[in-house]
């Protein structure tokens, strides 16, 4: 019985997510938003909660957000991965200033301490590599000029969770010194450990995963790929980190088959990671953080947009890519829950975890809209501003005055 309503539930759900991006392709539109939205209405405190399919979705949900980092490390090679690090990590510094200090100032403001600020700033800082390369991808903007420097941002970003997660994982533990830098440590050394076997050694993995059977070649690369992730996680690295270092380290045809054969999987994993994340949302805890989560969510929605047009200027982008790489940034997703959830875990503040989730599904929402629309926007406000003023018809000079000269029958100003 357990298996019927199994079978039931998640086929209930992906045929509704068929139909839903149905919808959105006719409407032109990003899909994300209706998957978000139809997650909330069937999962916690929903109109009708799932529960036979929720392990299931979320095991789905997690190798959703390891297929969409594969498939956007695929799109670049070691070299460009390094290249693009290395002049842009001044990016990186000016994302971290801009985004998360709004998270830490909100929580001070708010009377949380000093551990919940350094919760909240991660929260607000982190863009959604899952959203955005779906985004992307949905947008055909993957071949843009502007996203190497949106890429190099969200990988700034995965690298620095390397960092971000264990000292707050042990902040809120509260362990010791010694035992915080020792986590701390290993995920430094994972980290790098896999950047340079990606970098050094791409070109072996490539020739030993390379297949003429597809089947073979689909198999060793979702398993590689999960593989490393899994182990990147319990090293307290990102697992979205291990997987797009996997697909930076292909190259080559295999590089190419592999997209071909993953596309089918990615698509459908993804839109169940978008569903798993509405289906752990109750509806009921967002209304009384909802003023604070949508003013924070503005104003590091204009602070993203700013990061990624300096980003694009300072690369050389033309100002339509600039304001095209500061929408496409605006989204916050799965890190963002994963830190809040730690701190809801450790018991450090009651409302952190609702007004964390409601502003990532604010964020979430209004991501693909800025994304599309933030360019088409600048571009119709810059037009108002350079729009010619119309001219005032001049009045008919009487015959022998200078053409310049009013009519004094006309002008009141000009009677004696």
């Amino acid at each position: 019985m357990h298996s019927a309503l199994f079978l039931i539930e998640f086929g209930a759900i992906i045929l509704g997510l068929g139909l839903l991006g149905r919808v959105a392709g006719r409407l032109k539109f990003s899909p994300i938003p209706l998957y978000l939205l139809a997650g909330l209405a069937f999962g916690t405190g929903g109109l009708l909660p799932m529960g036979a399919s929720e392990e299931f979705v979320a095991i789905g949900a997690e190798i959703g957000v390891i297929l969409l980092l594969l498939m956007l490390g695929l799109e670049y090679t070691a070299s460009d991965l390094v290249s693009n690090l290395k002049t842009q990590y001044p990016a990186g510094l000016v994302d971290f200033g801009l985004n998360a200090v709004p998270g830490a100032v909100a929580a001070l403001l708010m009377g949380w301490g000093p551990v919940a600020a350094v919760v909240l700033a991660g929260v607000t800082w982190i863009s959604s590599s899952g959203v955005i390369a779906k985004v992307m991808g949905d947008l055909g903007r993957v071949g843009n000029r502007e996203t190497p420097v949106i890429l190099s941002i969200l990988v700034l970003e995965d690298l620095a969770m390397a960092v971000y997660l264990p000292i707050i994982t042990a902040l809120l533990a509260g362990v010791s010194l010694a035992a915080g830098s020792a986590t701390l440590a290993i995920a430094l050394g994972v980290a790098g450990a896999v950047l340079f076997v990606a970098v050094r050694y791409g070109r072996h993995i490539s020739r030993f995963v390379s297949s003429d059977d597809p089947e073979k070649l689909l198999l060793v690369v979702l398993g590689l790929t999960l593989l490393v992730a899994g182990i990147a996680q319990q090293l307290q690295v990102s697992a979205a980190v291990g997987a797009f270092l996997v697909g930076i380290a292909l190259s080559g045809e295999v590089a190419e088959g592999t997209h071909t054969l993953l596309s089918p999987l990615r698509d459908l994993f993804a839109a169940v990671f978008f569903v798993f994340f509405g289906l752990h949302t109750d509806p009921a805890s967002i209304p009384p953080v909802l003023l604070p989560a949508l003013a924070l969510a503005l104003v590091t929605a204009g602070t993203k947009i700013a990061t990624g047009y300096w980003a694009a200027r300072r690369a050389g982008i033309g100002v339509k890519g600039r304001w095209r790489a500061g929408g496409t940034l605006v989204a916050r997703g799965e890190f963002s829950i994963v830190i809040a959830g730690l701190a809801v875990t450790a018991g450090i503040e009651p409302a952190l975890g609702p007004l964390a989730t409601a502003y990532v599904l604010i964020l979430v929402v209004i991501g693909p809209l800025t994304a599309r629309y933030t360019e088409p926007a600048a571009a119709w406000f810059a037009a108002r501003r350079t729009a010619p003023r119309p001219v005032l018809a001049s009045v008919p000079s009487q015959p022998g005055a200078p053409a310049d000269t009013p009519d004094p029958a006309q002008d009141p100003a000009g009677r004696p």
